[in-house]
Order: C-alpha cells, then structure tokens, then sequence
C-alpha cells in the first residue's frame, strides 16, 4: 500500500476516472448481510481498505466472504455465524470506527457481540454513546471491559423502541435501522438521518424482507420481523469521491469525466461547483468536471446534514478556493474540528483564517464551544510545494489536490490513509497524468 508521495504540481489534470459504490454504504450493506438468513450478493463494490476491513470482522465471525474485486460483485454466506475472539476483532478493526454497527446484527443472531477502543479519523468528537444509548433503548446490556465494550441480549431478545436523536446522526440512524428490523414490536425513530446512503440501506433491508416508513420530518418506523433473507443489490456510487475529483478538475485548471458520478445525489455540490465558475456538462454515464479558463468566483458555503452541503465535500472544495478571486468563508456545521487541514495549505502560500465565530446566518451547535469551526480564504493565492502529513481522509485528498495545483515539489506521507475511501487512486492520478513518484 502506497505510503508517500513525491508529486510533481503546476499541471492539469485531464482524463476520465471511475467511480464505484459509496464508502459510505458499502461497510454498512455488508454489516446488513449478517442479519440474513440465506447470502446475500453486493454489485458496485470498490477495492478500499474499509471493504477489506469489514471482510475480515465477518469473516472472523463465521460468514464465508468471496469477493471478485474485477466485477465488483462480493457474496456473503451467513449460514455459520459465531462469536469471535476479542484480540482478533481488535487485531482486524484497527482504527475503523465500523465494528460498533456489527453489534446490533450479532446481538440478535448470537446474543451478545463485543467492540474494541474505537479510531476513525480525526476531525472531531465523534462520541459512540449515540450507538450505546440506541442499543440500551432496545434491551442491550453494555459494560465496558478493558479492552473494549461487551454487550448481551436480553433472554427474550431486543425489543422495538421510541428514540429520538438530538443530533441526525448518520451512524446512530444506521445502528437503529440495523438493530430495529428483527426486534420484536415497533420502532419509531425521529430527528433520523436522511442521507442517500441511509435511503440505500433501507432498500436494501427492504429486499430482506424489512418493513421500514420513512416518514416526513425525519422520522423513520420500523416493524419488526422475525427472519431476513439475503439479498442482492447494486450499491449507489460514491458521491464523495466524484465530488473530490470535481474539485481537483477545478483546482489544478483541469478536465476530468467522472464516470458513475450520479447527479440526483450531487445536486446541492453541482449548484455551488457552478456558482463558483466551475463547468459542468452532465450526462446519464456521469459527469463532466472542468475549469472553463476563466477566473473563479469567491463563495458562501455552510455545511449540514443531507440534503445540505455534506461536510465531506468542503475540504477538496477549499482547495479550489484558495484559487479563486475574492474572499470566500466556509461554515462547518457537522464536525468541530475539519479545518486541521488548513494549516498545510498556509504553509503553500494559501491565505486562510481560521475562527471560533459562527460565520454563518445562525448559529450553529458549535458557536458557544470554542471550536474553530470557520474558515475566512482569501484568493488567488498562487500555492507552492511543501513537505505535508496526512491527517486524515477527506483532508488528505486535499492535500493531494494542493500538491498538484501546486508548481515546485511536494512530499506527501501518510497517503495510505486515503485508501479508506478513495479506489485505486493513485492509479486513477496517474490516468489524469499527475506527475508523481511512489516514494514507499
């Protein structure tokens, strides 16, 4: 796995890429194939770590995993579901923040499940007590052990509830729409996460055999059933992946089709990608990203859940912003702490101020919590190359963005981090003929 990078910057990137299932439900879909009876089958998967990742905690309990990574067709036998040793799953989650979702699939299959300390990238609190106090709210026992958190069902099993999350959280709705839909009784779930990837895993525990409403103003009902079956489907494309490419198009003055970019779930990032001067020519395969060679415009962004600006999109995006002409502000909403990042772009000559203040129409949850939530970044700035660490996912690719709009040398360590979410993507630069040397 590619570690470091020496790119090359001052050149467009041009050419097409390919983009397969969202990060984002991939995980998630084969975490549902535990709760049925019979295998299911995912089209669409892409080859990131986070796929290998979730292969090897199933497959440490008892489903039989095959996976053809030339088609993207992955089946998942969970005829022989069983408890797992807890060094192994510690051992195989490293710091994926994936295995808490196992919990409510294993507590119903096997009566109990167990989770290590948790990772996951570092942009914020991320806290799991949403996941802890959905699975108490259906019956689940939690202790927290020494080296992670034990779980038990009741001897009757989980029971459907009443909860409300104060917060949309994605995570916590998943943990509620994989725990609700064997329990016994009704769930009612308000204040839900409406992301297309929520929308993807209904249908997929729909075709299992899920009786699942969503209703208006975030609210979700879920009747429980006693059995699953498996299921087959073809995951949506990774919206955050095509959005990422587009802002690189941007950034460096360049041309790339993003081939599977779906439009109906980029709407919200299409209109600020052409409020900005960006260039767009869409079609039913994908779509075109490109810099139409006239200056770009400075612009407002506040981030929020779906079907807001997604947060995931912003750090790419302000790549391309240190290259536009004005003032523009960012307002994250989601996560208090995503402007890390920034700090590497400073250092290439980018002009970005970072604030407590909610610059934004309202004030956000954030605004009283001295977080540094908002970011000031004034263009064009021209960017030159730097020695730059990888914090994490999103912000990493950003950095790759800012080493290629860069002219002079960057050397990037930390990249294996963007195998997370981003397939082959080393390869896929090299397609746009980034110039770059695989250091290790």
């Amino acid at each position: 796995m590619t570690s470091a990078l020496r790119i090359e910057g001052g050149n467009p990137l041009t050419g097409e890429v390919k983009v397969r299932g969202a990060k984002n439900l991939v995980p998630k879909a084969m975490v549902a194939a535990l709760l049925g009876s019979t295998p299911s089958t995912l089209r669409n998967v892409p080859e990131i770590k986070d796929v290998q990742v979730v292969t090897s905690l199933v497959e440490l309990h008892g489903v039989a995993v095959h996976n053809d990574p030339k088609t993207g067709e992955l089946t998942m036998d969970p005829t022989n579901v069983s408890l797992a040793n807890h060094a192994d799953i510690d051992a195989h989650a490293g710091d994926s923040r994936i295995p808490i979702l196992l919990c409510g699939p294993l507590l119903h299959t096997l009566g109990e499940a167990f989770i290590p300390d948790l990772g996951g990238c570092r942009i914020g609190d991320r806290p799991i007590n949403y996941h802890l106090r959905v699975l108490e709210e259906f019956g689940a026992k939690v202790e927290k052990l020494p080296t992670g958190i034990s779980m038990r069902a009741p001897s009757d099993g989980l029971k459907g509830a009443k909860i409300h999350l104060e917060y949309p959280s994605v995570g916590a709705t998943e943990q509620v729409l994989l725990a609700a839909t064997r329990a016994e009784g009704k769930t009612e779930l308000t204040g839900a996460a409406i992301e297309p990837e929520i929308m993807d895993l209904i249908a997929i525990l729909q075709k299992m055999g899920a009786i699942i409403t969503v209703e208006t103003d975030r609210q979700i009902i879920i009747e429980g059933v006693d059995e699953l079956k498996g299921y087959t489907h073809t995951a949506l494309p990774d919206r955050n992946e095509s959005a990422s490419w587009g802002s690189a198009a941007l950034a460096t003055g360049g041309d790339i089709f993003v081939r599977g970019a779906d439009q109906k779930d980029m709407s919200t990032f299409l209109n600020v990608f052409r409020k900005m001067g960006g260039g767009l020519d869409i079609q039913d395969d994908g779509i075109r990203f490109y810099h139409p060679g006239t200056d770009l415009n400075p612009l407002f962004v506040e981030t929020n859940v779906h079907p807001g600006f997604m947060t995931d999109w912003q750090q790419p995006l302000v790549v391309a912003m240190t290259q536009a002409q004005g003032v523009s502000v960012v307002h994250e909403t989601v996560y208090e702490n995503r402007f890390g990042f920034t700090d590497a772009l400073v250092r290439m000559g980018a002009t970005v101020q970072i604030h407590k203040d909610c610059l934004g129409p309202t004030v956000c949850r954030f605004g009283h919590q001295n977080f540094k939530h908002s970011a000031i970044i004034t263009g064009k700035t021209p960017l030159h190359g730097a020695d730059i660490n990888v914090p994490d996912l999103r912000g990493g690719f950003s950095h790759i963005i800012a080493a290629l709009t860069a002219e002079g040398t960057s050397n990037v360590t930390g990249v294996s981090v963007i195998s997370r979410g981003y397939e082959h993507f080393v390869d896929k630069l090299q397609g746009l003929g980034a110039q770059f040397e695989v250091l290790s």
